[in-house]
């Protein structure tokens, strides 16, 4: 095992005990923080098509589930009514799995299957397909084929406690202006907040699909909850928001355009 995988597993498996120790303590806030950002850099690793020489295939799937049981136990944090729950006990078993994912030959303890891989278009690439899902599905008002499944609402989390001293912030999304917004199927917004190596900091959140379409305009009408106390922040951080949509033809998920906003820390202010 090279220097570099060490590292990178014992990263990981640092991550996932701290997730699991908040777990513990009923700090749920920081237990569902914990366990959504780790799930984004396994998923990350696990669809990589150039990723770590050291990770076979089989290893890649394996790492792709404990992302899925990851999703699992955070949404089961965020639902206490969920169907399906993914209980910590399960979440713990996967702690020596990960850490030795190279030598790992059992059956895996859970009956998950990796998250389907999401193609995520950048949005040079948009414009090029911009007409070809009215070609193909009969212009703006046709829906989605029946092999697509409606998407899950949004992930939006609660607002944290309030800490004396402490500040938090709540964003605003009304609408966003831009062409061809009718054409939109099942539009919807990213949330994340990403240092400098783009390293997300706080769960990343979704809202909802989008209440309703106007002229050049898909209307949103929500909050977003920062899920991190605004001293807590490093210095250098940004507010990124990526507005996506569903494309039939190709059946992925498209990002259309993002935007972000650098938050000036230091003088307490957007």
């Amino acid at each position: 095992m090279s220097e570099v995988t060490w590292s990178l597993l014992e990263c990981w498996s640092a991550s996932l005990r701290r997730g699991t120790d908040f777990d513990s303590w009923g700090q749920i806030v920081e237990a569902i923080e914990e366990y959504q950002i780790l799930a984004r850099h396994l998923q990350k690793e696990a669809q990589a098509q150039h990723s770590n020489a050291e990770f076979t295939e089989e290893h890649k799937k394996t790492i792709g589930k404990i992302s899925t049981c990851l999703e699992l136990r955070s949404a089961a944090l965020q639902f206490t009514q969920s169907q399906e729950e993914f209980k910590l006990k399960d979440l713990k078993k996967l702690e020596p799995i990960l850490k030795n994912i190279l030598t790992y030959n059992k059956e895996f303890p859970a009956d998950v299957q990796p998250i389907p891989l999401k193609r995520i278009l950048a949005p040079g690439e948009e414009e090029n397909l911009e007409f070809e899902e009215d070609e193909e599905s009969g212009g703006a008002g046709a829906g989605p084929p029946d092999s697509y499944s409606a998407r899950v609402p949004g992930t939006l989390l609660p607002r944290l406690p309030s800490e004396p001293g402490m500040t938090l912030l709540t964003i605003g999304i009304e609408k966003i202006g831009l062409k061809g917004a009718g054409q939109c199927i099942d539009p919807y917004i990213t949330v994340s907040v990403k240092d400098l190596n783009g390293i997300d900091l706080t769960p990343v959140q979704d809202t909802p699909v989008a209440s309703r379409k106007e002229d050049t305009y898909v209307h949103f009408n929500v909050d977003i909850e920062l899920q991190k106390h605004i001293e807590k922040l490093t210095k250098c951080v940004a507010l990124f928001f990526e507005f996506k949509h569903y494309k039939p033809k190709k059946k992925f998920t498209s990002t259309k355009c993002f935007a972000f906003m650098e938050m000036k820390l230091n003088l307490g202010q957007l």
